[in-house]
């Protein structure tokens, strides 16, 4: 059998270096993993061939790598660590597994960082926009204390269940989207191709024409002789209304818009409250602090105002405050359940299982909101359309009752 000088990282997050005698890389593996060790380098390794980018990777920089491709890396990387395949030998198989040329290019340099004696965490923390701090500190806890098949089984179900929760609220968003995307479109359309000819007709009878007309006319002309100016300059405000949104006023604003909307001040809180509990409940069992918890926390919550309050939080509790306690002080934002539940937790020393089922508790909650959204938005959108249908027929149709009246 063939002997491997190897690297590893043991029990206790120390690295150590050996030689040991075994069938193959993997076989390698899983003797080191029984003796509490995981593989990092092996003497023999293989060289990279050098490729040039394809014009896809070339524009890599314009594309995200979407949580499901981070959700997939996660749990095959789970798989395995706990199959003992050396963790070089793991990124390379997910390098080339994975579709996006970003996230390959990514997980390529982060095997290299690992060859070269870095920890997996540090390697990812050169990529803070793929890997957040919930991700980097959940896999070094992992590395630190020998449980990195543990915690990325944890920080899989993470992932899953804030893809399952982002999945149904944009697929809740989708139809009512869709629909008011079709109706500007007709109505741009209309404006355009049809409202011109009707108004040259006007013109050519000499109606005398209402103020609802004059305005559609107005617009629908404006429109035809400008369109290549109006059409940029909108694209140019949505693009400054998104770049505005991701600024800290923009947040704000539109955060406090959310929690105040009738229809999705509701669905942002039970969404935030089981982000919040479910990521917490998961940095608990995998051994990170309460108040490093709440930090890392405070940055994957999408609402600045829940952001706000875990950071608070997060100092509070670090002067010796209960957890339950501040949070009271954001009834306005919190559901009562989650406050006590807390405290329940607090009492027990059981915070981490009880936020696990609190999670799952308002996860089903959202799944059940989501599901009714569009029963609660279809009518909203039919009064929508009803009434812009209306104004454009009555703007048109008046005038020719007018010309009919005067004929007779």
């Amino acid at each position: 059998m063939p002997q491997f000088t190897y690297t590893a990282i043991t029990a206790e997050g120390q690295k150590v270096t050996g030689t040991e005698t075994a069938e193959s890389e993997r076989d390698l593996g899983r003797i080191l993993y029984e003796k509490g060790h995981i593989l990092t380098t092996v003497k023999a390794g293989e060289k990279g061939k050098l490729e040039l980018p394809t014009l896809k990777e070339a524009f890599s920089f314009l594309q995200r790598v979407s949580l499901m491709e981070k959700l997939m890396f996660t749990r095959n990387l789970q798989v395995m660590v706990a199959a003992g395949i050396p963790l070089p030998k793991g990124l390379d198989v997910l390098a080339e597994q994975t579709e996006s040329s970003k996230f390959r290019r990514v997980i390529i340099d982060v095997k290299k960082r690992v060859v070269e004696g870095q920890t997996l965490s540090l390697s990812m923390e050169a990529y803070p926009h793929v890997f957040s701090e919930l991700f980097t500190n959940m896999v070094k806890v992992g590395e630190e204390s020998g449980t990195l098949e543990n915690v990325l089984s944890q920080l899989t179900v993470q992932l899953e269940r804030q893809h399952e929760l982002k999945s149904k609220i944009m697929g809740a968003l989708l139809y009512p989207s869709v629909v008011i995307t079709a109706m500007i479109g007709i109505g741009v359309l209309m404006l355009i191709a049809v409202i011109p000819k009707l108004a040259e007709t006007f013109e050519e009878l000499g109606a005398e024409l209402p103020l609802t007309t004059r305005v559609v006319i107005g617009l629908s002309r404006f429109l035809a002789s400008y369109w290549f100016i109006v059409f940029p300059i909108v694209l140019v405000l949505l693009v400054l209304l998104f770049r505005f949104i991701q600024t800290g006023t923009g947040k704000r604003l539109f955060g406090q818009m959310l929690l105040h909307a009738p229809v999705f001040s509701g669905i942002v809180r039970k969404f935030n409250a089981a982000l919040m509990t479910r990521t917490i409940s998961s940095l608990i069992e995998a051994g990170v602090p309460l108040v490093r918890g709440l930090e890392i926390t405070s940055k994957v919550v999408g609402n600045s105002f829940f952001e706000d309050s875990l950071k608070e939080a997060a100092v509070r509790v670090g002067k010796g405050s209960r957890l339950s306690e501040v949070l009271r002080e954001y009834r306005s934002l919190y559901p009562v359940i989650v406050i006590q539940m807390v405290e329940v937790g607090e009492e027990t020393g059981e915070t981490g299982s009880i936020l696990a089922k609190l999670a799952e508790f308002y996860e089903e909650e959202v799944t059940q909101v989501t599901k009714n959204l569009t029963s609660i938005i279809e009518p909203i959108l039919m009064l929508i359309i009803g009434a812009a249908v209306g104004f454009f027929a009555v703007s048109m149709i008046q005038p020719m009752y007018s010309m009919l009246g005067a004929i007779q």
